[in-house]
C-alpha cells in the first residue's frame, strides 16, 4: 500500500479486535499474533517500526548466560526454547552463532564450562550446538587476537545472533500479510474512553497533521520504555493515580573494524572488573563491543553515552584484546532504553538486579500494557498478552496461537542463499525477496556500503520508509555500522525516496544524528 492508502482505511470507520500502540517488538509481535489467529489488528507507532530500543540491542538471539548465576532457570529455558524457534522462523535474520570465553584464572574454564553445560542441558532438544572445553592453543584459533599472556584455553557454547531492526520490518510486513494495518509515524495523542472503559485511542499522522480516532474492543499499550505516559493519561481519565513502573537501563555500544578481532567467532567476558558482561560480537562485517548497563532517569529518543560507559568498553576491551581500540577507531556508537520492570514497593534499584522479565498487566479501564523482557523472547511475550486479553474477557477465546511455526516474510528461501550475519550481506537480508529487489530499477547501481538504487526503493515501496534515516539506519544497517559513510550516502538516498514518496526525506536531520553516532561526550556538535 502507498501512505495514502494506509491512511485512508486509517479513516475508515470500523471497531477493530486490537489495538497495538507501539511498533517495537513486542507490539509487533502481539500485532502478527493476533492477526495470525484471525483478529482485526491495527498498530499505530509514534516513529519509525524499532526506531528505540527494538534497533539497538546486541544483536544477541540468547537464552541469557548470566541469568544463570541468579538462579532464573525458567527464564533461561523459555529463552533458549524461543532462540531455537526465531532461528527456524527467520533463518536469513537469525542464525546460530559460536562464543568463546578466555580464561586467564585456573578457575575459570571449569567453573564457566560446568554452567554452560548445564546451558547445554536447558536447552535439550533446542540446543545449538556443544559446549567444548579449548586448550590454549584452540582459543587462539578462534580468538586470534586475544591477549596472549597468562592465557590457560577457554570455553567455546553456542548462542544466536540477529538483525534486530530487520527483524521488525519482517514482523509488521508479515502482520500486514495477515490482514493488520500497521502504520508508522502515527503517534497516539490520547485514548478513548466510555463509561470508565477504554475503547479505543486517537492518533495523528506526523506528515500530513492529519486526525484520526479508532475504536477497538482491546487497546493495548506496547510502548517500550514510553509505557508509563500512556498509563498516566490512562489513570487520569478514570481518577486512578498510577505508579511508574518502568526504571530505564541504558546499554551503551560501539563499533569498530573487524580488524581487532577476526575470524567467526565471537568474544564473551561473563564477568569484566564491575561485574557486568562484555561482548565482542562479530556483525555484517564489523565488531560490535558492549553493553553498559546504567541507570537513567530520562527519556531521550537519541540519548548519548557517558564518558564512564566508553571508558569501560575500551578499558575491558584491552584486557582481552592483543591491541585494543581506542576512541580514534570508533566507526559508530549507539545507545538503547531497556525497559526494566521496577518492584513497585522499591526505589533506589540497580538496573542490573531489576527484573528482565516481562510483565502483562491490566489497568481498571481495561488498558493492557506489556513491558520488559527481550527480544528473544518477543513471541512469548505476545502469546502472554493474548493469553490475558481471553482472562480478562477483552477478546473471545480463539485456538491457540501460530506464530512458532509461522515463517516471517523472507525466510522461506533455499539455505544455500544464506550468508552468515557476521559478514556484510548485500541481498542476502532479503531472503526469498532477492529477486523481487533485483527486479526494481538500480539493481545495479551501487551507492557505497552493499547498498544500491533498488534497495532503497524497494525499502519505499515495501518496507514502510519515509525518510533517509528509515533506510539508512534500520533497512539497510549502514548508520549502525559506519556513520561517517552512512552521512556521506544520504543526499544520494534522499533524491531516490524523494522519486518514490514525494515525502520530505528529511536529509538534514539524519545527517546531524549521523554526527552525533560518532561524537564522543563533551563534543561540540557544529550543525
Amino acid at each position: 500500500m502507498t501512505r495514502q492508502q494506509l491512511l485512508d482505511r486509517l479513516a475508515q470507520p470500523r471497531t477493530w479486535d486490537v489495538a497495538v500502540i507501539g511498533g517495537g517488538a513486542t507490539g509487533l509481535g502481539v500485532a502478527l499474533d493476533a492477526a495470525a489467529r484471525g483478529f482485526s489488528v491495527v498498530l499505530v507507532e509514534s516513529h519509525d517500526f524499532a526506531q528505540g530500543t527494538s534497533s539497538r540491542a546486541t544483536k544477541l538471539v540468547h537464552g541469557g548466560v548470566r541469568y544463570l548465576a541468579q538462579g532464573n532457570f525458567a527464564l533461561v529455558r523459555e529463552a533458549l526454547h524461543e532462540r531455537s524457534t526465531l532461528l527456524r522462523n527467520a533463518p536469513h535474520l537469525a542464525q546460530p552463532l559460536a562464543f568463546v570465553m578466555p580464561s586467564y584464572r585456573f578457575w575459570e574454564k571449569p567453573f564457566y564450562g560446568a554452567g554452560l553445560k548445564l546451558y547445554d542441558a536447558l536447552a535439550g532438544k533446542d540446543g545449538l550446538g556443544d559446549t567444548e572445553f579449548l586448550n590454549r592453543d584452540q582459543t587462539l584459533a578462534c580468538l586470534p587476537t586475544a591477549r596472549r599472556e597468562g592465557l590457560r584455553g577457554g570455553v567455546k557454547y553456542w548462542d544466536g545472533q540477529f538483525d534486530d531492526a530487520r527483524l521488525a520490518l519482517a514482523l509488521a510486513r508479515t502482520a500486514a500479510a495477515h490482514g493488520a494495518l500497521v502504520v508508522n509515524y502515527c503517534p497516539a495523542t490520547g485514548l478513548v474512553h466510555a463509561g470508565g472503559k477504554v475503547a479505543g485511542l486517537r492518533c495523528r499522522d506526523s506528515e500530513s497533521g492529519r486526525d484520526f480516532e479508532l475504536s477497538a474492543r482491546c487497546v493495548i499499550n506496547a510502548a517500550g520504555v514510553w509505557v508509563d505516559q500512556l498509563r498516566q493519561l490512562d489513570g487520569e481519565a478514570i481518577g486512578r493515580p498510577v505508579r511508574p513502573m518502568v526504571a530505564p537501563s541504558q546499554g551503551v555500544h560501539i563499533v569498530v573494524d573487524r580488524e581487532f578481532l577476526p575470524g567467526s567467532h565471537a568474544l564473551m567476558v561473563p564477568k569484566t572488573a564491575d561485574g557486568r558482561v562484555l561482548f565482542g560480537v562479530p556483525w555484517l562485517g564489523k565488531l560490535i563491543l558492549g553493553t553498559t548497563d546504567t541507570p537513567r532517569g530520562d527519556l531521550e529518543r537519541e540519548p548519548r553515552p557517558f564518558q564512564e560507559e566508553l571508558d569501560f568498553i575500551l578499558d575491558e576491551s584491552a584486557r582481552y584484546l592483543a591491541r585494543a581500540p581506542g576512541p580514534a577507531d570508533i566507526r559508530s556508537m549507539w545507545v538503547g532504553l531497556r525497559p526494566l520492570v521496577k518492584p513497585q514497593d522499591e526505589h533506589g534499584q540497580d538496573t542490573k538486579r531489576l527484573s528482565r522479565e516481562h510483565t502483562v498487566l491490566t489497568s481498571a479501564s481495561g488498558l493492557v500494557t506489556v513491558t520488559g523482557g527481550k527480544w528473544t523472547t518477543y513471541r512469548a511475550m505476545a502469546e502472554d498478552v493474548l493469553e490475558l486479553c481471553f482472562s480478562q474477557g477483552l477478546l473471545p477465546g480463539v485456538a491457540a496461537g501460530v506464530t512458532a511455526d509461522l515463517v516471517l516474510i523472507g525466510g522461506d528461501g533455499p539455505a544455500d542463499t544464506r550468508r552468515p550475519l557476521s559478514e556484510p550481506q548485500g541481498l542476502h537480508s532479503y531472503g526469498s525477496e532477492q529477486a523481487a529487489v533485483t527486479e526494481l530499477p538500480g539493481a545495479n547501481r551501487l551507492l557505497g556500503g552493499g547498498l544500491t538504487e533498488a534497495m532503497v526503493r524497494f525499502a519505499a515501496r515495501r518496507e514502510y520508509a519515509r525518510t533517509v534515516e528509515d533506510v539508512l539506519a534500520r533497512r539497510w544497517r549502514l548508520l549502525f555500522l559506519d556513520a561517517a559513510l552512512a552521512r556521506s550516502l544520504a543526499p544520494q538516498v534522499a533524491a531516490i525516496l524523494q522519486d518514490e514518496t514525494g515525502a520530505d526525506p528529511r536529509v538534514a536531520d539524519f545527517q546531524a544524528l549521523c554526527r552525533l553516532y560518532l561524537s564522543l561526550p563533551g563534543d561540540v556538535l557544529l550543525t
